[in-house]
């Protein structure tokens, strides 16, 4: 009797290759084309399975029809995004659909949303100025409000190498939480508009100090006096393209993909956000 051994991955198995490589990649970080071309091969790898998971997807139960069903604490595992994690936030999503409306896309023949991420992503991460950590979303259908939240720790790594071993300044830092509008459309097109950004404290990082973390930024009214949007909302949207139990999988409109999983140890803020 012959035995048929399919050649396409299952769902739980690609879920766990996706894992794989999203630790060995430092959640798609340790690309980065602006250093060098090494671990390309690896992110296009990460990329086609991302895909295979995404094609395996079921109408019925892996695309969301509503906030409910995406509903609850994400952290993000992977990315294939260029030039910083920190793009999976509702805020630079909104800057880089708001180039969209410029006149010139380019600048120094580089498309201008590119080049602004470059350029942030070397003048905050550079001689361990600031590090990335946890970075996560929550997801409330009641309020119907996504939280984008990441953890960021600034001169973490102020050290003198060879010279000497010790921090030249202390570590200080939070969570920036990015609150926005959100809504669930036709095909998974998951529509926000960023309303303000706040801070709050992670246990074991200090602060700048308690005054840090009333602050409450109103990004959305200030983006549209700001000339360059000429009134336009902070809009910005992506495709979630497959969810699960304990996965789910974005698309933003430049094509990039945001991979996230339910967290094993979730996050409670001492201090309740409100709207």
């Amino acid at each position: 009797m012959e035995t048929t051994i399919s050649s396409t991955p299952s769902k739980e198995k690609l879920k766990v290759q996706i894992l794989q490589l999203g630790a060995s990649l430092d959640r798609g970080q340790s690309y980065n084309p602006t250093s060098g071309e090494y671990y390309s091969a690896s992110m296009d790898i990460a990329r086609s399975k991302i895909l295979s998971l995404i094609a395996l997807a079921d109408t019925e139960t892996n695309i969301p029809t509503t906030l409910s069903d995406i509903a609850g604490e994400w952290e993000l595992i992977f990315t294939t995004v260029k030039h910083g994690i920190f793009r999976s936030s509702p805020f630079f999503l909104a800057v880089q659909e708001a180039f969209e409306y410029s006149d010139e896309k380019e600048a120094f023949g580089q498309d201008k949303a590119t080049l602004f991420f470059k350029l942030h992503e070397l003048q905050t991460c550079s001689w361990g100025v600031s590090k990335i950590g946890r970075v996560a979303q929550r997801i409330d259908p009641t309020t119907g409000y996504l939280y984008s939240e990441f953890d960021t720790s600034i001169f973490a790594l102020t050290v003198i190498p060879i010279l000497g071993w010790f921090k030249l300044l202390p570590t200080f830092g939070g969570c920036v939480i990015t609150a926005s509008k959100a809504k669930l459309g036709e095909g998974g097109v998951l529509e926000m508009e960023v309303d303000y950004t706040t801070s709050r404290p992670v246990p074991g990082l200090s602060g700048l100090g308690e005054w840090i973390w009333s602050i409450k930024v109103p990004v959305g009214a200030v983006w549209r006096l700001l000339p360059w949007n000429k009134g336009r909302s902070a809009n910005c949207s992506v495709t979630v393209k497959y969810v699960d139990e304990d996965f789910r999988v974005v698309e933003d409109k430049s094509g990039d993909l945001f991979v996230y999983s339910r967290p094993v140890v979730p996050r409670v803020h001492a201090v309740p956000l409100g709207n």
